[in-house]
């Protein structure tokens, strides 16, 4: 067994309560690839056990502040603890869809598990998580509720490459399935909606489960409003809209499969009628539209991360306010924009402000009644400011 000692930096950041620790942190040691290690101060004494990485930034990430080294029995309680939260947010009705471990917020590093319906898939994002896999994968199966048919691997997010790991996609066991009918019931006043996620080639893990509760709460102001959903993927911000009365609701995104899938789901909720579709590039598609006389009452702008490392953050600061610039520009007197970032290196006062210096630039008024994140199953980790990365700004948009 590997075992790493800390520099003095090192251990003040871990006792300061971050849970990362980075390789110039590291005074000595060693271990295998991904690892579960002891780590210890300068003087010897233990400050836990984390995953250890062998080529990543950050060298370990802990896993649990105590000495006594995690058993099977520490691993099942984890487990326990990530279902039983999803089970009190009324998360594992059936044919349901949920994220049931974060990786961090949960205390396992790395490893991301949805479910949807009676599949599961798996994500792996650093070498501890890809080496306790299936240990891990074994425990949700003794622990959920329900009989799982298949579990899928989707193992293909850019933050392998950090870890010098290559991508790891297919069926660890069960009855394939490439697409999968997911059904949130009627709950709080607001009606059932069916969709269907492609496990295989949608995004993600599938699908955009992190959304799910803005979706309900923008359809909370749809009734009688003309919608525009731009990067509208599926489009269940729009069909949710469209199921609580929305007039009208075009989807624009510019793939051709995501629509398909879209207007499928529309007409599985009854509502295609008044759901409308245009493959186009979505900025390059608000531009030209807010030079016409089209207004509509919301406007949703959910586009994917601007800034997927420190390198990209000031382009994409200059990409959220143009974008939303546009946005407010098609926003009719007293509307709402709901805009959206899932870019973790842009955070809420710079993203924000993207949207105050976009309002001057369009001489409107953006009055911000609420800034959400991620759905509650999605939870972030308090000493880890990476770990929330979604945020959700609603604002009434008033003409100067």
């Amino acid at each position: 067994m590997g075992r790493i000692q800390l520099t003095g930096q090192g251990r003040r950041r871990l006792q300061g309560g971050h849970p990362w620790i980075y390789v110039d942190d590291i005074a000595g040691g060693e271990g295998e690839p991904g690892e579960l290690v002891p780590i210890a101060a300068p003087d010897d004494r233990p400050l836990g056990w984390g995953l250890f990485s062998t080529k990543s930034k950050i060298g370990i990430r802990l896993v649990t502040r105590s000495a006594k080294q995690p058993n099977r029995s520490f691993w099942l309680e984890r487990v326990r603890a990530a279902v039983g939260l999803r089970k009190e947010l009324g998360l594992l009705h059936d044919a349901g869809a949920c994220r049931l471990s974060t990786g961090d917020a949960e205390g396992m590093p790395g490893f991301v598990v949805d479910r949807y319906a009676d599949r599961l898939v798996v994500q792996s994002g650093c070498q501890g998580s890809d080496r306790m896999r299936d240990f891990l994968v074994e425990l949700f199966l003794e622990v959920l509720p329900f009989e799982v048919a298949g579990v899928y691997e989707r193992s293909d997010s850019a933050t392998r490459k950090h870890e010098d790991l290559k991508p790891s996609v297919g069926w660890l066991s069960g009855s394939a399935v490439e697409q999968i009918e997911i059904k949130e019931p009627e709950r709080f006043g607001f009606p059932r909606l069916s969709y269907e996620v492609s496990l295989v080639g949608g995004h993600k893990t599938g699908h955009y489960l992190d959304q799910r509760e803005n979706r309900t709460e923008v359809a909370r102001f749809a009734d009688g409003k003309k919608v525009l959903d731009a990067f509208s993927y599926d489009g269940l911000f729009g069909i949710r809209a469209a199921l609580c009365g929305a007039q009208s609701v075009l989807c624009l995104d510019q793939a051709q499969a995501a629509g398909e899938r879209l207007l499928g789901n529309a007409e599985r909720n009854g509502v295609l009628d008044r759901v409308r579709f245009e493959k186009v590039n979505a900025m390059h598609d608000l531009r030209d539209r807010a030079n016409s006389d089209e207004r509509f009452g919301i406007v949703v702008v959910d586009p994917p991360a601007f800034a997927r490392n420190k390198r990209e953050v000031e382009g994409a600061i200059r990409g959220y306010r143009e974008l939303n610039r546009r946005a407010m520009s098609l926003v009719e007197p007293g509307g709402m924009l709901f805009s959206a970032s899932c870019s973790f290196n842009i955070d809420r006062k710079t993203f924000v402000s993207c949207i105050a210096k976009a309002a001057l630039d369009v001489k409107r008024r953006a009055k911000i009644f609420s800034i959400r994140g991620a759905a509650a199953d999605h939870p972030s980790l308090a000493n880890l400011p990476e770990s929330e990365y979604l945020k959700a700004v609603y604002c009434r948009i008033e003409v100067e």
